[in-house]
């Protein structure tokens, strides 16, 4: 469905409103594949509404289609919305038992569902994400993203089906959102600052993670994150910073507060893990460059399915600075005959602690 073949003119000057909306419509209409093409060429636009709900659209399953690793990708564009209740169904359970990257540190990547890359002042608001092959959804070098009512579906086995992975970014908003995965809810890797998550419900999944990093060369610093009034159940982690060890550059971690979570059945709620390695051996020769320090942990309650329900292990060459602890409450529910209390364990910091603590402080 070519813009030009419904009235569209690339000559900077045209309105093209009307065409660009009559093309939609009709691509909108079909049953099946349907492309929305726009030519080279500059064409005046005014205010326009691509607007739904065309249906589901659901991904090839032949993994020799995708020349990358990416199904649906909207980049290098000024002010889109994608809103309109649709669903993006990646049919992903044919294609994880190809998926050898929990085992193989050099792996294939498989497709990520939705990728924004390059974009400026995005809203994405009612979008579903289904049965992801890998990543549900890949937010990469943008500028003031916003998304809410998210709907994020996948069972807890899927691997590596992480719900948002948010890199290279500045000013990014998730918001009144529901995720379930088979990996972190949300993953907020290298160089990011001014991340918001707020009303998020994460599970199952791996929970709501910084990192992991200190794996490359170079990579930039996370500044200024803020998660609050979320809720997470049933999920391996709860929030969590995670980095290699051995790292092959310094970065940092600086400014990160986690306020008023409530945790149900949650392996780890509180976890710093400073010698992360999904694999059965990673290189330990020496300890992770990544500095963290500045970290809030307020009102953080609920239940922990782990004797240990506050673990925080720094790095051993550079210790955590200015880690708070601050009205935590979490009781033990794992089953043990032998545990009747959660503990804490704290390794190369001296957090501070106010308020109600449960665990009690390490000493």
């Amino acid at each position: 469905f070519n813009v030009l073949s419904y009235g569209a003119k690339a000559d900077g000057k045209t309105d093209n409103s009307q065409a660009f909306l009559d093309t939609w419509k009709a691509a909108c209409n079909v049953t099946g594949y349907a492309k929305f093409v726009v030519p080279g060429g500059t064409y005046l636009l005014g205010p326009v509404r691509f607007t739904g709900p065309c249906g589901t659209l659901k991904a090839t399953t032949n993994l020799n289609s995708y020349p990358s690793d990416t199904w649906v990708l909207f980049g290098w564009v000024n002010n889109l919305i994608l809103t309109g209740g649709g669903t993006f169904d990646g049919q992903g359970a044919l294609a994880w038992p190809f998926n050898e990257c929990p085992k193989k540190k050099h792996c294939k990547i498989l497709p990520t569902n939705i990728k924004f890359v390059n974009t400026n002042n995005t809203m994405v608001n009612g979008i579903t994400s289904l049965n992801s092959k890998m990543f549900h959804m890949a937010v990469l070098h943008c500028n003031n993203f916003q998304a809410r009512n998210l709907k994020i579906i996948a069972p807890a086995n899927s691997p590596n089906t992480d719900g948002i992975h948010i890199e290279r970014n500045t000013g990014v908003s998730i918001t009144q959102s529901h995720i379930g995965t088979g990996d972190d809810c949300v993953s907020i890797g290298q160089s990011n600052s001014d991340v918001y998550l707020a009303n998020i419900k994460c599970g199952p999944g791996h929970g709501i993670s910084i990192g992991s990093l200190g794996r490359y060369k170079n990579e930039g610093d996370v500044r200024n994150l803020v998660v609050k009034d979320c809720t997470l159940t049933g999920t391996d982690n709860g929030v969590r910073i995670k980095s290699w060890e051995n790292s092959p550059s310094v970065s940092n971690v600086v400014n990160m507060t986690f306020d008023n979570i409530i945790m149900n059945r949650v392996e780890n709620p509180i976890i710093i893990d400073q010698t992360y390695c999904p694999y059965h051996k990673c290189d330990t020769s020496a300890p992770s460059r990544v500095r963290i320090r500045d970290v809030s942990f307020k009102n953080i309650r609920g239940t922990s399915m782990s004797p240990v329900a506050v673990l925080l292990d720094c790095s051993r060459g550079v210790p955590c600075q200015n880690v708070k602890m601050q009205d935590v409450h979490l009781n033990y529910v794992g089953g043990r005959a032998d545990v009747q209390a959660t503990s804490a364990t704290c390794n190369n910091v001296r957090a501070s602690y106010s308020g109600k603590q449960i665990p009690p402080p390490c000493q």
